[in-house]
């Protein structure tokens, strides 16, 4: 174990491995006032200043090493500005930062002074931003002068009053103050402000299927919480390149970007691109000779059919995903390709990795792995009452209110909503699997995602598992369009492949492609191609606005 993974153990960490090397347990012993830029990124600084936290790297070819010591000052400019602008302890400031560098600067910053940092995606235009300022009370805002974010912004003002101040970067807009010139006037050091391990940190608006975003408040404790997402998913040490591709402005980057894996001592990688091109990100990898990489599903099926073979992933050691099931055919390819196996987790917003195929373990293709030694996790019927091997149920985390140190604090300003989601000893996902006879759990879907047809359950992962397995298809959605016989029929809705055109011959060629490859009750009798599927801004498939649109149809 490196330095910097051995002294923060020894002040907060008691895990236990396996006779194979697995992780086992775990359980962390923080103090109430522990703080991550306190306690890890000021510590080493003093400790190991000079070695490398975060390498950052544009479109452009620009790019900017940033060491322990660097992170530690520039938080520390921050945190002395903020102050000198009026920001105070429990002040939410959102931050719309891409993947710019500075915001590693403003998070750490905040976290000094016990203000809430709010990440926020480019992507939102300005009803978005009107809802989020009214139900958070943003009263700061950090963002970038790209994207036509400050005009969105500004007009959003129009609306909502209690803004008190706007910083700006990568350009410069009236009435805005230029974020890092400013910074550069404030001194690199920083008396410690007491917050506590409960106490929020961190809030993110979570981008549900219906309804508003709900709020999602997390506390100090969930930086330390990730350790496991690095060490024991990522599976970094001090020698490790780590690239997670997520924008900061949503939940994955805090699992990958911004506690763990500087714990870790790993050296993080942030590649700042605008749009995902397959080839670049393929190129980054090879050039950079990253150690380890995570993405969603999606993005390594686009890598495939890039083809790999172009390329030189021979520095990969480790693979990882998340954000959305994993199809077993992508799993194949990759591995095919590469040698690598990758290493699925499931967790939420509202979490850290839930279930993992943590290192050592040897991942099934499409499973999402066993429960983190974190958490004490299990499978419910709508009764609450445990599951048997083998049957569907609710992925719940059992314990008291608030008292797991990876699992947020409850939904800002919505009692309701945290009592709906945490209640009888239980934080409820919402998302259903199953488990196999070797404590593997398996994802069937959201619980409003569940097809009913005849009598049948049908999970709509499964036939799109099926489904992605063909060339043709390039992205797909399933879901059920109500028949007055059969309850509710199975629906396609497919996204073609470059080269394939649509046609009835092609969609009974799929049809019969998934009663050829999982049992028959499940293929779709219905298929619609479409030029593109609807997602939520951090691009997760909206199965829910395709049934409401297909309910339009069928009321016609």
């Amino acid at each position: 174990m490196s330095f910097v993974m051995a002294d923060f153990y020894k002040r907060f960490v008691d895990e236990e491995l396996d006779s194979e090397g697995r992780l086992k347990s775990f359980k962390l012993d923080l103090p109430e006032n522990f703080n991550f830029s306190y306690d890890v990124i000021d510590e080493l600084a003093k400790n190991v200043p000079d070695k490398v936290a975060m390498q950052w790297v544009n479109e452009d070819g620009e790019e900017h090493i940033f060491t322990y010591k660097d992170l530690s000052e520039k938080s520390s400019q921050v945190a002395n500005m903020m102050l000198a602008h009026g920001v105070k302890k429990g002040d939410f400031v959102m931050a719309v930062l891409k993947r710019h560098y500075e915001f590693w600067f403003l998070a750490y910053g905040l976290m000094k002074i016990g203000a809430i940092l709010v990440p926020a995606t480019c992507q939102l235009k300005k009803k978005d931003y009107v809802y989020r300022f009214d139900a958070a009370s943003i009263s700061y805002i950090v963002a970038t002068a790209e994207d036509d974010v400050p005009n969105q912004v500004d007009s959003a003002l129009e609306q909502y009053s209690g803004m008190k101040e706007k910083f700006i970067t990568h350009g410069a807009k009236e009435g805005w103050i230029d974020f890092l010139s400013e910074m550069d006037k404030y001194p690199k050091t920083f008396e410690r402000i007491e917050t506590h391990v409960t106490e929020s940190m961190l809030m993110y608006f979570s981008s549900g299927t219906t309804g508003y975003p709900k709020m999602v408040l997390h506390k100090y404790s969930l930086a330390a919480a990730h350790i496991i997402t690095a060490k024991h998913w990522h599976h970094l040490d001090e020698n490790s390149l780590h690239l997670t591709v997520s924008e900061t402005g949503w939940a994955k980057c805090a699992w990958g970007k911004m506690f763990g894996q500087f714990i870790c001592g790993a050296t993080t990688f942030v590649y700042d691109f605008d749009r995902f091109i397959p080839a670049n990100v393929l190129k980054v990898i090879q050039d950079y000779k990253l150690t380890s990489f995570c993405a969603p599903p999606t993005m390594y099926r686009f890598f495939i059919k890039e083809g790999l073979e172009n390329y030189d992933l021979s520095s990969l050691k480790y693979s990882c995903i998340a954000g959305e099931a994993l199809n077993p055919e992508v799993f194949n390819k990759w591995y095919e390709y590469t040698g690598i196996k990758l290493m699925e987790a499931f967790g939420q917003t509202e979490s850290t990795a839930i279930l993992a195929n943590i290192t050592g373990m040897t991942p099934k293709p499409g499973s999402m792995g066993r429960p983190s030694p974190l958490y004490d996790v299990d499978l419910v019927d709508a009764d609450g009452s445990p599951v048997a091997v083998g049957e569907v149920g609710e992925i719940v985390v059992r314990g008291e209110y608030c008292s797991t140190p990876g699992l947020f604090r409850g939904y800002y300003n919505s009692k309701e909503l945290t009592d709906e989601a945490w209640h009888d000893g239980m934080y409820h996902t919402g998302d259903t699997a199953y488990r196999d006879e070797d404590g593997y759990y398996w994802y069937v879907s959201r619980n409003d995602d569940v097809i009913k047809s005849s009598g049948y359950r049908v999970g709509p992962f499964e036939v799109e598992s099926v489904l992605m397995m063909h060339p043709s298809v390039l992205e797909c959605a399933v879901t059920g369009v109500p028949d007055p016989i059969r309850g509710q029929l199975v629906k396609a809705t497919i996204v073609l492949a470059r080269g394939y055109t649509a046609s009835d011959e092609l969609a009974e060629e799929l049809k019969e492609f998934v009663k050829h490859n999982t049992a028959p009750y499940k293929y779709p009798r219905s298929i619609e191609f479409v030029e593109t599927l609807p997602k939520t801004i951090s691009g997760k498939i909206m199965r829910a606005e395709i049934r409401r649109r297909d309910l339009q149809k069928y009321k016609k």
